[in-house]
């Protein structure tokens, strides 16, 4: 059963317009829900909003926006008030322009939502207007107002409906130069690099998200099951589990990850061992060795 739109309106182009509606394209919810507890009783803990020089509390009717114009000053505004700025676009998503999708950078990309005409007469419209940004492989760029916000919307062909994409604006994207300025390029060898190659190929295949999965999540949900069976404290896992185990020099790492990804001998070696018989050889790159050489555990 599809959920209730988040957003219902027009969708225009120039003279062309259409009702439509606007729903999430994805889901926040969990399997497991958690919340903050008194560990004394167990009961759910409450959160009070307080005046922060009185310290009474302040009621839902009497909280209301206010906007910081200096330090401590603070400007009240009341929804009547907003209600009296509405934009176009709080009602209406209207196309501003047209771009190549792949002109736009990812990092603008924030939230999608599912496009789609909420009744018979406005479908006839909105096919004209999907159909068209279709056939000329472009995307539509337009404005809308939506959590008391106006933001920029990417509007694309996806199957009978579109695809509305809430974009960031300039100056929320951080710049890359600071955290990149300083990065060394490095020296890798041919063999290095053929070698990475190789374990991209063997590595490579289409990408299917159901092989993806909550690990952490499902590690939560049998702890809970499992301390809901038996109250006792659960014991943590010891230091010499926890440990990563062998370190070994980048060339190494390389090539055991190649023989791992072939199921050859080095998978059947203890890697513990391996590590002790060249505890005394000199490694390059510690830190990136943990990552590439060690197995990830299953979720208890």
């Amino acid at each position: 059963m599809a959920s209730r739109a988040n957003w219902k309106g027009h969708l225009r182009l120039s003279l062309v317009s259409c009702s439509v509606g606007l729903y999430p394209a994805i889901s926040s919810s969990r399997d497991l829900k958690c919340h903050t507890i008194n560990r004394e009783t167990g009961n759910r803990v409450k959160q009070l909003l307080v005046d922060s020089v009185t310290g009474e509390t302040v009621d839902r009717d009497d909280q209301v926006k206010g906007c910081e114009v200096a330090k401590d000053d603070l400007v009240p505004v009341e929804d009547e008030e907003l209600s009296e700025i509405a934009l176009e676009s709080t009602h209406t998503i209207n196309i501003e322009a047209f771009c190549r999708r792949e002109e736009v950078d990812e990092r603008y990309l924030d939230k999608p939502y599912y496009l789609a005409a909420e009744d018979k007469v406005s479908r006839e419209a909105f096919a004209v207007i999907r159909d068209a940004m279709k056939k000329k492989g472009m995307a539509g760029l337009g404005r809308i107002v939506i959590y008391k916000r106006e933001r920029v919307v990417l509007i694309e062909p996806y199957g009978k409906g579109l695809l509305a994409t809430l974009l960031r604006y300039q100056d929320e994207v951080r710049s890359p130069t600071a955290y990149f300025e300083d990065m060394p390029d490095g020296n890798p060898t041919d063999e290095m690099r053929s070698l990475a190659e190789e374990l991209i190929a063997r590595s490579t295949r289409k990408f299917d998200p159901s092989k993806f999965e909550d690990r952490y999540e499902e590690a939560l949900i049998a702890l809970v099951k499992g301390k809901a069976k038996k109250p006792e404290k659960s014991k943590g896992r010891s230091a010499a589990a926890s440990s990563s185990g062998n370190v070994v020099n980048l060339m190494e790492a390389l090539r055991r990850s190649i023989d791992s990804e072939k199921g050859g001998s080095a998978t059947k070696t203890s890697p513990r061992k391996k590590a002790g018989s060249k505890r005394s050889r000199p490694s390059s790159t510690r830190g990136a060795d943990k990552a590439t050489s060690s197995k990830p555990r299953k979720a208890a």
